[in-house]
């Protein structure tokens, strides 16, 4: 049964979570027994990145004989693909569970069909979210994932988060912020910059004595960007910034692109989220 809603809620054990599909299909909102874990308003909470992901060099990127143009919507590059400002449709929702859908089109050269799929666990443990990008007709090059903003503080007195990850190598970030093509021993951050994970994507986001929560992915590429005050970003996705230009995937009508994340979490001691109000 097709269901059409301004917002979707789905719940299970102590967690509930607000998809927005009229919003780009972001993720709104994440509360483990009361206590939020994504930074809430317009622009934030962990919207699809789709059909490309981080920067695209100066809006350009070259495909065959041909070079294409995007809109700049952060200057002088394009960034974060069209996803997040599309008006998508529910297709599917039961409670723990939602299916959504969104036309790929213009400004975008080709038409394709964009999914997301998010289920809560039946214990409301765990979220995993999948995204499905198929063309229309022809193959074309593109990237897709996730931008989550994680609240830095649970506000609840406890400390700010730490991160953990264990990536292969960082790109190197020039001036531009795009990657120069080399790649370096990772660095202590602040970041704003690209990892490669070969064997997947795995970070643990960590509030001492509150909550633990991993994000894992067969993705092996990931971004970290803790540069802002409020939050810190841990984006699993496809492909490298400007990966349309180094590095491009095809999405043909044999082979969809297809990308899925999951994010666990636990509470941690006496400041364990679960017991939160």
């Amino acid at each position: 049964m097709t269901t059409q809603t301004t917002t979707v809620r789905l719940a299970a054990g102590d967690t509930e979570v607000t998809v927005e599909p009229e919003q780009g299909c972001r993720i709104a909102s994440l509360r483990v027994a009361g206590t939020e874990l994504l930074l809430p308003g317009e622009g934030h909470g962990a919207f699809v990145m789709v059909p490309f992901c981080g920067r695209t060099d100066r809006g350009r990127f070259r495909s065959g004989a041909e070079t294409y143009r995007l809109p700049r919507n952060e200057p002088p590059h394009a960034i974060h693909g069209f996803a997040r400002d599309g008006r998508w449709r529910t297709v599917r929702a039961d409670g723990r569970t939602a299916a959504f859908t969104w036309r790929l089109g213009e400004p975008w050269p080709w038409p394709g069909t964009v999914t997301q799929l998010v289920e809560l666990a039946e214990d409301g443990s765990s979220l995993t979210l999948t995204l499905g990008v198929e063309t229309a007709s022809d193959s074309f090059p593109a990237q897709a994932g996730w931008h989550p903003w994680w609240r830095r503080n649970l506000g609840r007195g406890g400390s700010d988060v730490r991160v953990e990850f264990h990536p292969a190598w960082q790109e190197e970030r020039g001036p531009d912020h795009l990657p120069t093509g080399r790649r370096i021993p990772p660095r202590p951050g602040p970041w704003d910059d690209c990892f490669g994970m070969p064997d997947g994507v795995d970070v643990t986001l960590t509030w001492p004595d509150e909550l633990e929560l991993s994000i894992t992915s067969r993705a092996e590429w990931l971004v970290v960007y803790d540069e802002q005050e409020a939050a810190v970003c841990v984006e699993p996705q496809t492909g490298p910034p400007n990966g349309l230009n180094t590095h491009p995937r095809f999405v043909t009508p044999l082979e969809p692109l297809e990308i899925s994340t999951t994010w666990a979490w636990r509470g941690l001691g006496a400041g364990d989220a679960r017991g939160a109000g």
